[in-house]
């Protein structure tokens, strides 16, 4: 069995079909170069993102980052290849050299899009799910800033997010979650385009997807519309113009497609991925009146036409910067916060404003990092964020800052509601859209809820913070299921995400430095429930060695030693290495053994990730290669610790679901208590 094929509409115009079996054609001949890819999308969804990105996206080819472009995500990133068709036909930086060099080592087209390596992606994307959220974020970050900023003569923030979206993706529990916000929030500039093909790589969706998707859209608050011919290209026309006059409602355009329009296996699973092979190339070209011995052939007119869209976006974004001009003129004082915030520049002197804790009480570090996002929210006019329905128990909530709403935009308390996985994504697309710093919280063991999500702000290198409290079996009574064991381990194990569990008040204030300080990727903050105590910083070393990763917070001391000798300076005999909550009870143990005579130094470790990027000269500094009776402790699993410690070392970690019980109670049962500790330290020495 196989889904019928589309007939090449006769009303569509000579040059448009020739444009969209340009876009296919190049496609298909990089897939078969790569010898692997998918094909199907391109073929079937090119009359679609033809009609978009000739009569609707706003865009300048030679400026990429133009603040009000319109978006345009590949939320199936599968299809990657109409991306990069679409970007050399329009006249991006990206040559037909790269399109030949298709999922090839050091190419600017690899099998997914990824947005810091080709001029034009918005944002990376592939996993299912993904790119859709991250849409209604970067509509999310629009809108607030339009309300922020825009004034009745001057909209200054004004661009549609557009995506191609695939049955995979609107099967993703994400897409969902983020769906129902969008909906919630109102959010009229999102419109997506639905790749409604009803194949998957099993077979035909109605194996495991027989929902009619339309009215679910429906019923999240989305305005609907369906495209009965994927290749008519009046009537998708016609269909974006409805969705952009809805101002209170995003947009889903169904566009029933043949997936691998022309190919021989149109229409079925065996059209999805993978390289056709040069029979069916060449097959797939004579049902499309196309060249056949012709490989990455591009019409003259076709290509003029594409090109078009370089003065076309050029004029566009010379009439909008005219507008700023007079903007900046007329609205002095917003027009300087205007420039400050679209630029990603810091407001100058904003680390004055991070509160010393000259006079603070024992807390807990989710307390004082709220204290640090209300100290810096009203200097800071790009941070925004929020919590997933934890707002309360996280502190994340910006006093005053107003709440995040359909109809109130400018608000910057964000309510995600229970969709922590949405909330990653959405945090993702914020940023990516520009001009804000966004942050997130829910407790530490619900992290693997937004794995996803985290793992590709990392690899898109974008700026986001999460705040993770509860942050061990220190939370308590909730027991296990909210006991976080494993999550610290697995969020260091992702590369480029920096991942701070600070011990005190002092050093949550050097936490959300590093956080905002770091524009080339995301933070997580490790917090706790319960209160901790507050470390001397006039007796121990400044919270300022939290920038370099670790530190030595207590250094070893001289000590008494038999027949009433006092050694004087002397390197030391143990290192305690701790992190967040353990710090002290580290500290108290050093207390002791100093007192037996045992030369002690506590070494802070609030983040592996910075520590590793110091110089080898101060990791040895830190943790001197000859001083091999180390103990680390930390209430999660051991995971890691091992290459701090040493073959010589030990580690006093969790390696087993927490209980429920008092938060003390639990960690002393643990044995994060001080006799465990001396009687681990005593044993290494």
């Amino acid at each position: 069995m196989s889904a019928p094929m589309q007939k090449q509409t006769d009303n569509t115009p000579e040059l448009d079909q020739l444009c969209i079996n340009t876009i296919r054609a190049l496609s298909l001949d990089a897939v078969q170069k790569a010898e692997s890819g998918h094909p199907g999308l391109p073929l079937g969804a090119a009359p679609m993102a033809y009609v978009l990105w000739t009569r609707f996206l706003r865009h300048n080819p030679k400026n990429p980052t133009w603040e009000n472009r319109d978006r345009f995500l590949l939320s199936a990133g599968h299809g990657s290849m109409l991306l990069y068709s679409l970007l050399y036909l329009s006249g991006y930086e990206l040559s037909l050299d790269e399109i030949k060099n298709f999922r090839q080592w050091n190419s600017k087209t690899p099998g997914h899009p990824e947005n810091i390596l080709t001029p034009g992606v918005e944002i990376t994307t592939g996993p299912l799910g993904q790119g859709f959220a991250n849409g209604v974020g970067m509509a999310m970050g629009g809108a607030h800033l339009a309300a922020k900023f825009n004034k009745e003569e001057f909209p200054v923030i004004d661009h549609n997010i557009y995506a191609i979206v695939s049955d995979g993706d609107l099967m993703e529990g994400v897409a969902s979650e983020a769906a129902s916000l969008a909906g919630h929030l109102k959010l009229g500039k999102l419109i997506y385009l639905y790749d409604d093909n009803k194949v998957t790589i099993e077979g035909f969706t109605d194996l495991a997807f027989s929902e009619d998707v339309p009215r679910r859209f429906e019923s999240y608050g989305w305005h609907t519309v369906t495209v009965e011919d994927g290749n008519d290209v009046v009537a998708i026309e016609a269909a974006i113009r409805e969705a952009q006059s809805i101002g209170t409602k995003p947009s889903l355009i169904s566009v029933k497609t043949t997936i691998g329009y022309g190919m021989p296996t149109a229409g079925t699973r065996k059209a999805h991925s993978d390289a056709p092979g040069e029979a069916a190339v060449r097959e797939t070209k004579r049902h499309l009146g196309w060249p056949e011995d012709k490989q990455f052939y591009v019409p003259d007119e076709a290509l003029t036409h594409f090109r078009q869209t370089i003065e076309r976006g050029a004029r566009q974004e010379r009439e909008w910067r005219a507008l700023i001009e007079k903007y900046l003129g007329k609205y002095g004082d917003l027009g300087k916060t205007w420039q400050e915030t679209m630029s990603g520049t810091l407001p100058e002197g904003w680390e004055k404003h991070l509160p010393d804790f000259a006079d603070a009480k024992p807390m807990a570090t989710r307390a004082a990092s709220g204290e640090v996002i209300n100290a810096l929210a009203p200097h800071m006019p790009m941070l925004i964020g929020g919590s997933a329905d934890l707002g309360v128990s996280n502190n994340t909530d910006i006093k005053g800052g107003g709440d995040f709403e359909a109809g109130s935009y400018e608000g910057r308390i964000i309510h995600f509601g229970v969709r922590e996985h949405a909330m990653g994504s959405t945090l993702t697309g914020m940023s990516l859209n520009g001009g804000l710093i966004p942050f997130g919280g829910t407790f530490l063991t619900f992290s693997d809820y937004m794995r996803p999500s985290i793992r590709l702000a990392a690899l898109s290198e974008v700026q986001t913070i999460y705040v993770f409290t509860h942050d061990s079996v220190g939370l308590g009574e909730d027991g296990p299921t909210h006991q976080p064991i494993e999550h610290l381990a697995a969020l260091r194990a992702i590369p480029n995400l920096t991942v701070i569990r600070p011990a005190d008040n002092h050093e949550v204030r050097e936490a959300w430095r590093v956080a905002i300080l770091r524009r080339k990727g995301p933070t997580a903050l490790a917090l706790t429930r319960q209160k901790v105590p507050l470390i001397d910083r006039t007796r121990f070393a400044s919270a300022e060695g939290l920038r370099r990763g670790a530190y030595i917070l207590a250094e070893a001391e001289a000590v008494a030693r038999p027949l009433g000798r006092v050694q004087g300076d002397v390197n030391p005999q143990l290192i305690l290495i701790a992190t967040g909550s353990e710090v002290f009870l580290a500290l108290e143990a050093r207390e002791k053994l100093q007192d037996e005579g045992l030369a002690t130094r506590v070494v802070s470790m609030p983040c592996w990730e910075i520590f590793e990027d110091q110089p080898q000269a101060y990791r040895n500094q830190i943790l001197p290669p000859s001083i091999t009776a180390r103990l680390a402790v930390e209430a999660g699993v051991r995971q890691g610790w091992d290459r701090y410690v040493g073959a010589k070392g030990d580690a006093i970690c969790l390696d087993r679901f927490g209980a429920s019980a008092p938060g003390d109670v639990a960690l002393r049962q643990l044995g994060f208590n001080l006799e465990n500790v001396l009687k681990h330290a005593r044993a290494l020495v």
